[in-house]
């Protein structure tokens, strides 16, 4: 290994967690360092985090990836940062942040309702997909109706990463990628339109939205006072950066029209790379990351933030497993699945479908354990993953075989029951941080070091394993899938009631 050529450093900053990684120019990780973000739920379907915590964490985080790799900060030729898409991130004139709101968040259900109602149709015309609770540009519009202290103290919207860019560099930018996965952006062509953002009622929002770039543009440098907090050193450059979907699509691999991505995260994310632009209602959106690049994505917050939850309330609130996600497989390889094994909704924070949709579990009996209750909240994940691309194959988006990423890649389970349940090839790369790797290859096109995103993905990634369907347990997820699906559509009515309860005064 080269201990003196230039290294790249990619940052994660996802809703739970925000990571630092250090690579070579080859994709190998030489250090890695994480914070877990605190989240603030002041009160249901509210889901915020404090940007100047953002801030800290990913500085920390910088500085102990640089001191845990002993290496001289002057070799990072270039930072990238990947972040949770969607969500809104606001500051003033000063640049002091005023608040954050993540993508779990639901306070603006009805406005995104009442927005699909009235200029949905135009809207998807205009940027491709039609608005929707997190999305960032209805939060802005339910900020700017409920909160106009907020809204007029504003001078940037931006999205997760951008803050931390801001940080970094003082500059306010933030990427297409980013931008256009948010509906800000008027798609294919990829620019800020003041007619676009009246559709949302944010006729004065103009002035508010970061410079659009390039994910690969450097967009500005280290600071002097991000050096001191960060240990980067000065000068150095930063590119514009991902969404974190994408990165991780193209830290794991997948940067050609036709290959598809699926992202086992917080959210469950199906996506297809492609040349031109799917325009098609029922896609949940189309983001693009550079002239004639385009992702068709369909997503929700349904996929491993499942666990996630499961774990923090359930496994670790009893402090007795020194790894709870290993512990959650070894329970599933337990059992053997079977066709009356209980259902599970990963709806627990909403669904694309419903806005009133909830988690459920279904059909337990006395002969069922914890091993089952788990292989049905993985199941379920997985058919959850499988109605978005189905969504997207009935858009005439096609793929014969998907690369995985995210925290479900972990478990050999996950990637093995996507296999089966899809009836496709699944590949899992060797780095077990692609959205930061993503991140990193922007950095070394933005610094240089690669010609071109293509060039990035061959010299930093490698599949680490290759799981094939089983046919004979394609034919039993079939069965158990129909019977989810129609579960779901039993349950409208319930969430339906549920919801409109839950918005009903308390007792006095």
């Amino acid at each position: 290994m080269d201990d003196t050529g230039p290294l790249l450093l990619g940052l994660d900053a996802g809703n739970t967690v925000t990571k630092a990684v250090l690579f070579d120019r080859d994709g190998r990780q030489l250090s890695r360092s994480a914070r877990q973000s605190v989240s603030d739920q002041p009160q249901p379907g509210y889901v915020e985090r404090n940007p100047e915590d953002l801030w800290r964490d990913a500085s920390t985080a910088i500085r102990d990836c640089i001191a845990d790799a002993g290496i001289d900060p002057a070799r990072i030729a270039a930072i990238g940062c990947a972040g949770h898409g969607n969500g809104l991130y606001l500051i003033d004139d000063e640049g002091s942040a005023i608040l954050g709101i993540q993508s779990l968040d639901s306070r603006a259900a009805n406005l995104a309702e009442d927005l699909a109602a009235r200029n949905g149709d135009a809207l998807h015309a205009a940027c491709l997909q039609k608005p929707w609770p997190a999305q960032t540009a209805v939060l802005l519009a339910w900020v700017k109706a409920n909160r106009p202290d907020v809204y007029d103290a504003t001078s940037t919207a931006f999205l997760c990463k951008d803050f931390v860019t801001f940080r970094l560099t003082g500059n306010r930018t933030s990427d297409i990628s980013d931008l256009s996965g948010s509906g800000l952006l008027r798609m294919p062509e990829a620019c800020i339109d003041a007619d676009l953002l009246s559709l949302y009622g944010l006729d004065d929002a103009a002035a508010m939205m970061p410079r659009p770039a390039q994910p690969v543009d450097v967009v500005g440098r280290i600071t002097d006072a991000a050096a001191r907090q960060t240990g980067l050193v000065a000068g150095t450059p930063v590119v514009a950066g991902f969404f974190d979907v994408i990165a991780s699509a193209i830290g794991s691999g997948v940067v050609a029209p036709g290959q598809a991505s699926i992202v086992a995260g917080t959210w469950s994310i199906n996506q297809v790379f492609s040349d031109t632009a799917a325009i098609d209602p029922d896609v949940f959106m189309v983001s693009t990351f550079g002239p004639g690049r385009f992702v068709n994505i369909e997503s929700s917050a349904t996929s491993a933030a499942n666990l996630e939850w499961y774990v923090r309330e359930f496994v670790e609130s009893h402090g007795h497993h020194d790894n709870p996600f290993g512990w959650c497989n070894e329970r599933i390889a337990e059992v053997s699945p079977a066709a009356d094994d209980p259902v599970f909704h990963p709806y627990i924070y909403g669904s694309g479908q419903s806005p009133s949709a909830r988690g459920g579990l279904y059909g337990l009996a006395g002969w069922h354990g914890e091993g089952h209750v788990l292989r049905a909240l993985y199941e379920g994940v997985v058919f959850e993953h499988r109605r978005h691309i189905e969504v997207l194959t009935g858009a005439g988006i096609s793929f014969n075989e998907a690369v995985m990423s995210g925290g479900g890649t972990r478990s050999a389970v996950w990637p093995q029951m996507m296999a089966d349940c899809l009836g496709v090839k699944i590949t899992v790369s060797t780095t077990g941080e692609a959205g930061a790797l993503g991140a990193a290859i922007a950095a070394g096109v933005g610094a240089t070091l690669f010609e071109s995103l293509e060039d990035g993905v061959a010299s930093m990634t490698r599949v680490r394993a290759v799981f094939r369907p089983d046919p004979d347990m394609k034919a039993h997820y079939d069965r158990r899938y129909r019977l989810y699906r129609d579960l779901t559509e039993a349950m409208k009515p319930f969430w339906t009631a549920q919801r409109a309860a839950g918005c009903e005064a308390a007792p006095q």
